[in-house]
């Protein structure tokens, strides 16, 4: 397969063949980008700039700086926005002050299925910053049953290829803010959590995140450093996730339908 072409930043038409019971056809089928990004930091006196490079993730093109600056905000190496240069799948980040790498405890590659594999410590699985307890309002459970919809009439990409994750930002009151999406969910979150720091929404306390599959450790981590104080998921939550959302006083949901969800945590701001 050889022909290919793009209908979006994120989605390329592949050449495929179709087979059913009884028959064979050859087609075209929209297909998510997946590609390296590379994020190098620079960062000391003007005339004597070091260059770092911190990570390589596998993510869905668009939105990259976004990508970068919300990964690196979850992994509390910068607390405000930064100067970004776009070269390819390579990303700058400029900082004017020498940030601590040492809380970067990565290795340099990490996948975009899993961005917690790559933690070379426990100990680095938490921030300090993830672990304080959430304020912010309480809801109504109906707000929370219309939340699934309004998201997927927000995934754009997801509804040309049917093959990515999303993380949608609501008010208290259930109007969708944001979207964004990525092959790799946690690329999902750091993208609206870099819009979040781009335009000075942070903290995101009193709003709701939905995402589009399960709960893993490390989204709830994410969402507590951007303040985030109710936690959605289409998906069930793991235990790791319910522990980390019950020490931050986060509100985490599981399994959200249109007529039904399980609270893991924090069920004193959903009036039912």
């Amino acid at each position: 397969m050889t022909d290919a072409s793009h209908i979006s930043s994120g989605i390329i038409c592949l050449p495929v063949q179709k087979i059913s019971p009884d028959s064979r056809l050859e087609a075209q089928d929209p297909v998510v980008i997946e590609e390296p990004l590379e994020i190098i930091l620079e960062y000391g006196a003007l005339d004597a700039r070091t260059t770092t490079p911190v990570s390589i993730t596998m993510r869905t093109p668009g939105h990259d700086t976004e990508l970068a600056l919300g990964f690196l905000y979850t992994e509390d190496i910068l607390s405000e926005k930064a100067d970004a240069l776009e070269d390819a799948n390579t990303i700058h980040i400029s900082l004017t002050s020498i940030p601590n790498l040492k809380k970067l405890q990565r290795h340099f590659y990490t996948t975009s299925s899993c961005g917690v594999c790559g933690k070379t410590s426990i100990e680095a699985l938490y921030p300090a910053h993830a672990t304080t307890r959430q304020t912010g309002p309480t809801i109504n459970a109906a707000v929370l049953y219309t939340l699934p919809s309004l998201l997927r009439q927000g995934q754009d990409l997801f509804e040309l290829s049917g093959g990515l994750h999303a993380a949608g930002l609501f008010d208290h009151q259930g109007r969708l803010i944001l979207v964004r999406e990525d092959i790799g969910r946690h690329n999902a979150l750091d993208k609206l959590i870099g819009h979040a720091l781009i335009h000075d929404l942070l903290p995101l306390n009193r709003h709701i995140l939905l995402l589009s599959g399960r709960a893993c450790f490390e989204l709830i981590q994410k969402a507590a450093m951007a303040g985030i104080s109710i936690i959605a998921a289409v998906g069930p939550p793991s235990s790791l996730a319910v522990q980390l959302a019950e020490e931050s006083g986060i509100t985490l949901v599981g399994f959200l339908k249109h007529d039904r969800f399980n609270i893991y945590s924090g069920a004193h701001r959903i009036r039912l």
